[in-house]
Parts: structure tokens; C-alpha cells; sequence
């Protein structure tokens, strides 16, 4: 073990303090949403030269669009989607030589629930990414959805792209947004009970034939078995 004096000590803490990047610009712009937002600001990531990502609480959600839009002047809209951080209950379902039973073995613990830059609460979150197209820089938001009450207000009054990216977030994993103007299927038959990209939904066409399954390749048409057979004759 090498032991540094106290002087060295002191140089080194500030060499690497001199050694970590700095973005002006992203904690200019964190500064300007938690004068805004206050303390419904309950996360945030930079980083440097890169990207800001900040989390907000739920009955924020509206008003921190409207903040980035109007203050940060980022006025494009670029997606809003959803995610279920739960570890699948079903494992790979057959896929992985991980998910295999061994007689006797000790069950595994299910791995613990991450959610990504900015943290987060809940299992389901929504984010949006918006964009200044003048300044070249983005925002990412996020915002945890509870799991008695999965619903936020929708942002199509302040970003009218939002409005299918809503449509969508809410047919696949059943998120209400409130007072969205026409919350109805996009994909599914209009009937359809459950949302398929939550990890708890069964994906029966799994069990009948494991992902990705076995590729049945046909022949082409006028083509023979042998491909080439009596080439050259």
C-alpha cells in the first residue's frame, strides 16, 4: 500500500477534481427546471457534452412540458413511451440455457428492479425526449406512474405530437392520460384485455414455439430441391 503525505494527498484531490467534465450549458438548463419545478424536480443525470436527464413527479408531469417548451425553448417534440422495469417473471421462457430447471438446484432470486439514469420509484415510468433545434440540445424527462393509479395529464396541449406516442403508452401498458382528446387502440382489436409490453403479460405464442423459433425456409418457386442440381449439363 503506498501512502501519500498530506501535501500529495491534497494535490491529488485536486487533480481529480480538475479531471471531472463539466457541462455549463446541461446544469444551466437543470438550474433553470428546479427554479421552475421546485422540488417536483426528484432526479436528474447529465451527462457531459451529451445529454440531461431529469425525473419529476407525477402532478408535475404537464407543467414540466410546458416549462421546457416555453423556458428551454425546446420546442420539438421528438417521442413520449413508456417502460415496465419489473424483471419478467417468465424469465426468457424457454429461450436461454439461464432459464433451464435443474433438478434439485436451488430456486433463483429474482434480479432486482433498475431504472436507468435519474432513478425512479415505480415499476412503470414514462419519458419524453424534447429537443432545441436552435441551441442543438435535448431533454429527456421522466416521470414515475403509480400502480394503483396509472395515469398523468396528457401533454397533446402543449406538444399536438404527443398524441399518438399517448395512444400508443396507453394500449401497451396501460397508462391513462387524462384528458387526452381520442384515447382508443392503435394496434389491437378494440375488445383486447391486457398490455402486452407489461413483463407480467403472458406472451402465450412463446410456449407454443420458443422465441425466435425454428425458420421454416420454402423453397422458391420453379426452383428445385438441390439448388444448382444439373448445372451445366
Amino acid at each position: 500500500m503506498i501512502r501519500l503525505s498530506s501535501a500529495e494527498g491534497g494535490a491529488a484531490e485536486v487533480a481529480a477534481d480538475e479531471a471531472i467534465p463539466t457541462d455549463e450549458l446541461r446544469e444551466g438548463l437543470l438550474e433553470s427546471l428546479r427554479a421552475e419545478l421546485g422540488a417536483a424536480v426528484v432526479g436528474s443525470h447529465i451527462r457531459p457534452g451529451d445529454d440531461l436527464w431529469v425525473r419529476v413527479t407525477a402532478d408535475a408531469w404537464r407543467t414540466a412540458g410546458e416549462v421546457v417548451r416555453s423556458i428551454l425553448g425546446c420546442t420539438y417534440f421528438d417521442f413520449l413511451s413508456a417502460i415496465d422495469w419489473l424483471p419478467s417473471p417468465f424469465g426468457r421462457d424457454m429461450d436461454s440455457q439461464e432459464d433451464l430447471i435443474i433438478s434439485g438446484a436451488e430456486p433463483r432470486e429474482p434480479p432486482a428492479m433498475t431504472t436507468g439514469y435519474a432513478g425512479g420509484d415505480t415499476r412503470l415510468q414514462v419519458f419524453a425526449r424534447v429537443a432545441n433545434l436552435d441551441q442543438h440540445y435535448g431533454v429527456t424527462l421522466k416521470v414515475d406512474v403509480a400502480d394503483d393509479d396509472p395515469s398523468l395529464l396528457t401533454w397533446v396541449p402543449v406538444y399536438a405530437g404527443a398524441n399518438w406516442h399517448e395512444r400508443e403508452a396507453w394500449e401497451m401498458y396501460g397508462i391513462t392520460f387524462v384528458g387526452h382528446p381520442h384515447l382508443v387502440h392503435m394496434y389491437l382489436p378494440g375488445d383486447f384485455e391486457g398490455n402486452p409490453m407489461r413483463k407480467d403479460f403472458p406472451l402465450l405464442a412463446r410456449r407454443v414455439k420458443p422465441w425466435p423459433g425454428i425458420v421454416d425456409v420454402e423453397p422458391m418457386p420453379g426452383g428445385t430441391d438441390d439448388e444448382g442440381e444439373g448445372e451445366g449439363e
